[in-house]
């Protein structure tokens, strides 16, 4: 915990002079250079009350992630594999603690069943999620698992990524889970302040603060390149760990080269029998939380960042434009939930969901928003991860690869999963997307969309 330097994020969030608006101003301004921000300039923005100033940093968020990353919002579902866990943690509906719900950890052919689902309902990538057990969530079961996804076949679609947010591993273990070819290894601290950390994680392996914080430099040193960090804020005071996050993406870039590929932004939710989730220590309101992605977007510009179904429709719809660039859709957090005779799985979910709504509905939506969906994996499978894919989002050319490639992942989507009527009405709108773009990109992603409607699929370059 060497590098989360509590003293100085208390210190910056203590400064009164850092209330000045010409300091905001000036770090907002700064920011829309793309480059990042400082701590201290970060410090600065949350400080910001004034309603004026608080639209132009919104702006300058959208304006940032639309330069780098276009309209495009990448689409995913979790998929839970085991609610065991030997952890007690106190917000978390799967603590070990809990005696009110039933324990279920998914048979291979139980997650082929899932993922099934998942395919037919139009998701190409999946986030595998379970809670940590010895023998119930091993390595060995968690390969099976993903070498099964992987080679699910549904009229020519498909699982294309499986990223993975599991306990942290050793140096060794993680380069088992390297060759299982995940995408991004995902790891949430929790909440970076240790003090709290300690209470919220009374008993189980979690309670090594440590271990947890220097996974993703383990993962990395293992070959894993595209790394995830997150806190549930909630815990502790949103502005310590908004600050301390920003610190922990900063040593990442200093010590490894690559900062997080994603930063998550979960809010504590009401869960079954979890004390810290129904009776929240450091409740976030909905201002507050705009403000922290929007900060994030500034400070941190290339990173992906992903906002939930914890966060109701409303709500989420606002906050698509100020910086977000995934997002989870139809998603269910009870193994086993995916299933279609299975539809009463909110009971023993990790934690309330905000936003119930199917794919098909969030893309409808998502479009309605002048919102790209994209279902595009082509990165992870064309080896520009890690420090070549940074390269190329610091230098805003990533949309020259990716918005033809989300394009074409539309269209397939519009062929084979869209409702009936939909794909007709939004031919047109992607076709405006598709005139729009350069030369060299409209001609190459005219040629997969002409594949693809010749009965190709999974087209991209």
């Amino acid at each position: 915990m060497e590098f989360i330097d509590e003293k100085y994020i208390n210190s910056l969030i203590e400064d009164e002079t850092l209330k000045d608006k010409d300091l905001q101003l000036a770090a907002i301004e700064k920011a829309r250079l793309r480059k990042g921000i400082t701590l201290k300039e970060s410090a600065i923005l949350l400080n910001i009350t004034d309603n004026e100033i608080l639209q132009k940093m919104f702006s300058a968020a959208k304006e940032i992630k639309e330069n780098i990353y276009g309209n495009r919002l990448v689409m995913f579902a979790p998929l839970y594999l085991t609610n065991a866990c030997v952890n007690n943690c106190l917000y978390c509906a799967f603590r070990i603690d809990n005696k009110e719900i039933v324990r279920k950890t998914l048979t291979i052919d139980e997650i082929e069943q899932e993922a099934k689902q998942l395919i037919m309902d139009g998701h190409k990538r999946l986030l595998l999620v379970c809670g940590e057990h010895p023998k119930e969530s091993n390595l060995d079961y968690i390969g099976e698992a993903i070498k099964r996804i992987y080679s699910i076949n549904y009229n020519g679609n498909n699982i294309r990524r499986v990223n993975v947010n599991i306990a942290p591993l050793t140096t060794e273990q993680f380069k088992k889970l390297h060759s299982f070819e995940i995408g991004t290894y995902q790891i949430f601290q929790e909440t970076y302040h240790y003090e709290t950390y300690t209470k919220m994680h009374p008993s189980g392996p979690k309670k090594d603060f440590a271990f947890r914080l220097h996974a993703p430099e383990r993962a990395f040193e293992a070959g894993i390149d595209d790394l995830g960090i997150g806190a549930l804020f909630g815990l502790a005071d949103y502005r310590f760990e908004l600050l301390a996050m920003l610190m922990h993406a900063e040593y990442l870039e200093k010590t490894i080269g690559v900062g997080p590929h994603t930063i998550s932004i979960p809010r504590l939710e009401p869960a079954s029998n979890a004390p810290a989730a129904n009776q929240i220590p450091n409740a976030v309101d909905d201002l507050a939380f705009k403000k922290i992605i929007a900060i994030l977007r500034l400070a941190v510009p290339y990173t992906g960042i992903i906002l939930s179904t914890r966060e109701k429709p409303e709500l989420r719809r606002e906050l698509f434009s100020v910086g977000v660039s995934q997002i989870s859709a139809g998603s269910k957090t009870t193994p086993g939930a995916y299933k279609k005779e299975n539809k009463s799985n909110s009971e023993f979910g990790q934690f309330q969901l905000g936003d119930h709504r199917s794919l098909d509905e969030v893309v409808k939506d998502v479009c309605s928003l002048g919102f790209l969906p994209s279902f595009c994996t082509a990165c992870y499978r064309s080896g520009r991860t890690g420090d070549r894919f940074m390269e190329l989002a610091k230098s805003g050319k990533i949309g020259e690869i990716c918005t033809p490639n989300a394009l074409a992942t539309f269209k397939e989507y519009l062929l084979d999963f869209a409702s009936n009527g939909y794909a007709e009405n939004s031919e047109k709108a992607l076709m405006e997307q598709v005139e729009n773009l350069p030369d060299k990109s409209r001609n190459a992603t005219k040629k997969m969309i002409a594949k693809l409607e010749n009965g190709d699929r999974d087209v991209f370059f």
